[in-house]
């Protein structure tokens, strides 16, 4: 490539000198006596000698400074044991600082003294509400005082049904102060995609909220908490938060007679003391959601101290979050960048909750958003910037964008006139930093440095700690070409196990079967010789729409209720040309025909029990769908023929029904294009 052409971006040396990587390299040097001539060499050491990155990181933070160890002596010398801080490598059952205590939510909190924002909340109304850090303390330690009142316990689980608000956040902090175990769906979820996941959380408490606004309008979900509270057999107690209608002295809720209804603002009345549960390392701090293709949402828990060693280097040293920063990223509750987001606490960040759409009232709705904040790192989907760029978008000019300093930008690849695009709509000072991870360690497995350039279409590198690479079917290593994405040591925030799954059965397919002992993230990824980093897309069969990954499962299971269908296929492919492809294809049963009634049946089902994102983009009828012997669905290689892939690439016909199919989508695909 031209790296005179496809220079986007770089840093100023006064700019790099005075980043959070720049001063963590200084600290390096006067404090253990370690010199990197460049990020390429850093990240080398921190992925070669994982024990030692870990133990910088732990005290470069300060961590012994608000956490109970037993060994605190140790990690402020180069001279600590390994075991001090990793003691068994193996993956999965990486065992991270035997004998740490620490709550993240005491972390969250440790500038509860301050006047300053902690959150500053909005909805389409665009009037920011702002919560300083001594009030967020104050609402923290009344419901968790609260909620220990009510009986919860550590390990106790506690669920949310929430958008993107205040409420959210607190009722997080409240539950890890008191070391139970937080889970939340959005209310844009349909009710048998929230009972997926709820049912195997089996929470006592539920936060549920009774609407939520979005594009202009109201979405009343007073119905769809009391079919959920029904469903829900461990439930004790409904928190109801009037968040759309104001409370009223006749209540609007209704549930089962054996659970008894709180309001919200009766739970924040007292006053209490901050108290955090004293909870060890990897105690369970929450559960985050990923859609496998087959069976149940996949339940990942991770740890209290895994997710804050973790956020405090990806936020802190790969995105340079700082105290001084207002940190907004457009998501809902439900996908993993907004734990991301209000990580951002960690650092003393104040964070914005927009809860609307992107797009409201027009195209510019983040930024504008970003405007009335004064955001200086706004987080945002791929998709959002192709829409922006689509319709000629020209933020910099019509706002006042002065505050922003660095985009964060993640969901899927973005096409190469898009990060042009956004570098000459946003400005030319801002930093583009293309993100890649996932809900399966809840951070950045490759993505920006403030001391890199910014090149198009390429990631800048692989993220500090993070041992990325890309591998062959073989387990071979290959450089400059496309591979699957693998990581080779342990995080501390991969998971600790799955929900249900109490041998690890699930946990160890997922991501350890096509390499034992080895992580394969499910991504095909290039890594050059500089270490920038290109994500095609999923090498599995995930779906991946907005950043979002949902499974097809959820899918089949609605389209096959409906008489007329016999069988479904559905895929996400990632084009070469930045857009995202998601069709739905259907075996009809006898004498039924695909007609728009029929299409506009489907659709309006997929939306209404799972959610607006998994809705496909067409719906088309097809003659059978190709599976293995064993009835597994060909998904990935009909996903790859979308992508161009030659028919004989992807499948053996001897190992497949309906072989003759892969040619019909190879047609399919080269008529669509």
């Amino acid at each position: 490539m031209s790296h005179d052409t496809d220079l986007l971006w770089s840093p100023t040396r006064a700019r790099a000198e005075a980043s959070n990587v720049a001063d963590f390299m200084r600290w390096l040097d006067s404090t253990r006596g370690l010199r990197f001539a460049d990020y390429a060499a850093l990240w080398r050491w921190s992925t070669t000698d994982v024990p030692g990155f870990w133990s910088a990181v732990w005290d470069y933070y300060g961590l012994d400074a608000r956490s109970s160890h037993s060994t605190r002596s140790t990690h402020s010398s180069s001279s600590s044991s390994s075991d001090d801080v990793l003691a068994d490598a193996s993956m999965p059952g990486a065992s991270w600082f035997p004998g740490a205590r620490l709550n993240f939510a005491e972390r969250c909190l440790a500038r509860a003294s301050e006047e300053r924002p902690a959150l500053i909340g909005l909805d389409e109304g665009g009037v920011p509400v702002e919560t300083t850090w001594a009030q967020l303390g104050r609402e923290v330690a009344a419901l968790a005082a609260s909620l220990r009142r009510l009986g919860v316990e550590p390990g106790d689980r506690i669920a949310g049904y929430l958008p993107n608000t205040p409420h959210a956040v607190i009722a997080l902090l409240a539950t890890a102060a008191v070391g139970a175990v937080w889970t939340v769906c959005s209310p844009d979820f349909g009710t048998p995609s929230v009972l997926a996941r709820l049912r195997q959380a089996r929470p006592t408490v539920l936060l549920a909220v009774d609407g939520y606004r979005h594009g202009g309008k109201e979405y009343d979900r007073l119905p769809e908490v009391e079919k959920i509270t029904a469903r829900l057999p461990t439930l004790r107690h409904l928190v109801a938060v009037d968040h759309l209608r104001p409370a009223s002295a006749e209540s609007r809720w209704t549930t089962r007679d054996d659970v008894v209804q709180h309001t919200w603002s009766a739970l924040l009345e007292q006053d209490a003391p901050l108290v955090f549960a004293d909870v060890p390392f990897d105690h369970p701090l929450w559960i985050l959601w990923s859609s496998g293709t087959t069976g149940l949402p996949k339940g990942i828990v991770q740890s209290h101290g895994g997710i804050v060693v973790e956020l405090l280097k990806a936020l802190g040293l790969g995105a340079d979050l700082r105290a001084d920063d207002r940190y907004f990223f457009h998501t809902s509750t439900s996908w993993m960048v907004w734990n991301f987001m209000v990580a951002g606490l960690l650092h003393g960040s104040t964070i914005v909750l927009y809860d609307g759409s992107p797009t409201h009232p027009d195209v510019d709705g983040v930024w504008r958003v970003a405007e009335r904040t004064r955001a200086s790192v706004v987080g945002v989907g791929a998709a959002y910037l192709t829409a922006g760029e689509k319709a000629g978008a020209h933020p910099a000019a019509e706002l006042d964008l002065g505050a922003l300093r660095t985009v964060l930008q993640t969901g899927s690849s973005l096409p190469p006139s898009t990060w042009r695009w956004a570098q000459d709509r946003l400005g030319p000072e801002v930093w583009l930093q293309s993100i890649c991870g996932g809900t399966d360690i809840c951070s950045v497995l490759a993505g920006g440095s403030a001391l890199l350039p910014v090149r198009v279409g390429r990631i800048q590198c692989p993220a500090l700690g993070v041992a990325l690479d890309a591998w062959d079917p073989s387990g071979r290593p290959v450089v400059g070409e496309q591979g699957e994405l693998v990581v080779t040591a342990p995080l501390p925030s991969m998971p600790l196990y799955f929900v249900d799954d109490p041998d690890g059965s699930r946990y160890r397919a997922s991501y350890f079967d096509m390499y034992p002992g080895v992580w394969r993230h499910g991504d095909w990824v290039t890594v050059d010789r500089d270490l920038t980093v290109v994500v095609a897309g999923r090498s599995d069969s995930t779906l991946n729409r907005l950043g979002v990954r949902m499974g097809s499962a959820d899918i089949y299971a609605v389209v096959e209720r409906f008489p007329e269908v016999a069988d479904s296929l559905v895929v996400g492919a990632e084009m070469p040309d930045g857009r995202y492809v998601m069709p739905l294809f259907v075996v009809l049963g006898d004498g039924a025909v695909l007609d728009d009634a029929l299409r506009a049946r489907i659709a309006g089902a997929i939306r209404r029990e799972l959610s607006p994102r998994h809705v496909p983009d067409t719906i088309t009828e097809v003659a059978g769908v190709p599976r293995t012997l064993t009835g597994k669905r060909l998904e990935v290689p009909v996903k790859r023929i979308i992508q161009g892939a030659d028919v004989a690439e992807v499948s053996s016909e001897g190992a497949i029904t309906h072989p003759e199919m892969l040619a019909w989508f190879a047609a399919f695909t080269a008529s669509s294009r």
